[in-house]
This record gives C-alpha cells, sequence and structure tokens, in this order.
C-alpha cells in the first residue's frame, strides 16, 4: 500500500515526512492554503529523502508555466487536479513525468471518464463543486468499490488514522492520499502523521 503525504510547505513538514518514510510527498503548486512557490519546494525538496518522491499539484496550468516549475522543482510525478484533457496529458507524459489525475467522484461515469484521459494513475477524490481538492471531505467508498476501477489509482478525501484502515479493506486502492487528516489548524502534526504511518503499518 503506498502512501502520500500532500501539502508540504513547510522545513518541518519534510523532517516528519523523513522520519516516517511515507513513499510520496505532495507541493501544491495550485491556489491553496498550503500552496508553495516553485522556488519554496526547490529548497524543501533538497532536503527531502532520496528514496521519497515529490509530486506536483496542478490545477489547469499552463503547459509554459508547468514545465518552468518542472525546471526548478525535481518533481516524480505531476498530478493534475482541474479540467485537464487526454491531449493535455499526453502531452506532459512526453516530458517523461509519470502524471496522475484526480477526478471527483459522483458516480461511477466520472470514473470511467477519467479512465480514458491517459494518465498513469487516478485519484479518487470526494466531489465538491466549489473547489478542486482538499476539502476534508470523505470519499463515497460504496461507490468507488462498486466501481471497480480498472485503472491504479490512489483514494483521498477526508482520510485519517481514525478511518484508514476501514477505508483500505472497502476500497481496496493502490495507494493513499492524506493531507488535511495529518494536520491541526492547519499545519502538519507530527503526532497525526506517527500514528496514520503506524496504522498503516499492520497492513
Amino acid at each position: 500500500m503506498k502512501i502520500k503525504l500532500c501539502g508540504m510547505r513547510r522545513e518541518e513538514d519534510i523532517v516528519f515526512a523523513n522520519r516516517y518514510r511515507p513513499d510520496y510527498i505532495g507541493f501544491v503548486f495550485a491556489k491553496s492554503p498550503r500552496q508553495v512557490s516553485p522556488a519554496q519546494a526547490a529548497q524543501l525538496g533538497r532536503m527531502l529523502a532520496p528514496d521519497i518522491e515529490a509530486v506536483g499539484v496542478f490545477v489547469n496550468e499552463p503547459l509554459s508555466s508547468l514545465e518552468k516549475t518542472m525546471r526548478e522543482v525535481p518533481l516524480h510525478v505531476i498530478q493534475f487536479h482541474g479540467d485537464e484533457d487526454a491531449g493535455y496529458i499526453g502531452g506532459v507524459k512526453k516530458l517523461g513525468v509519470s502524471v496522475w489525475k484526480a477526478v471527483r467522484v459522483r458516480a461511477e461515469g466520472d470514473i470511467r471518464h477519467a479512465e480514458t484521459l491517459g494518465a498513469d494513475m487516478l485519484l479518487i477524490d470526494a466531489f465538491s463543486p466549489d473547489v478542486y481538492g482538499g476539502t476534508g471531505k470523505t470519499a463515497d467508498w460504496s461507490m468507488i468499490a462498486r466501481a471497480q476501477p480498472a485503472q491504479p489509482f490512489f483514494l483521498a478525501g477526508g482520510l485519517h488514522a481514525g478511518n484508514i484502515m476501514e477505508a483500505v479493506r472497502r476500497v481496496e486502492p493502490f495507494g493513499v492520499d492524506i493531507s488535511g487528516g495529518i494536520e491541526t489548524d492547519g499545519y502538519k502534526d507530527e503526532d497525526k502523521i506517527k500514528e496514520l504511518m503506524g496504522e498503516m503499518k499492520r497492513l
């Protein structure tokens, strides 16, 4: 089970990641309370343990701007949370980076459409009409389980130490993506990270 801790924006966050060893960490470049600049992400990325992969999170980013960020920040994965289509995703994959596509699910058809876009991985998140992600809402696990996505996917949306085991059991994702569930007052909380990673070790 792969683990991604998203929304890293302070040196302390990277220290926590290096201590508890998720598979991935996420830098949010889109408008968000967790947004970082390319310069900030580059500095934090230099602190990151070499066996932890960095994911860049974007929403409807112009390709020229995305390429500029990729030149400045070493990113292993590009994760899209906007309205990116198959043509755009295909163009980004030509840059030699893995591409993940987030899908905010209301119905099985949302997953089926996302599977046609050519991404390497899906990230299935809760739907909100107002924002593209990071809502803290729990996705519809029963619907996702019924849909049985054909493509490997990460589960996101309202996950924390108290519900992560049930989510994994019911949905059987390739990995899990956690952000708000490891925060207190909007900042990463070492105790919550430790508790969550301890739960995941039971798998």
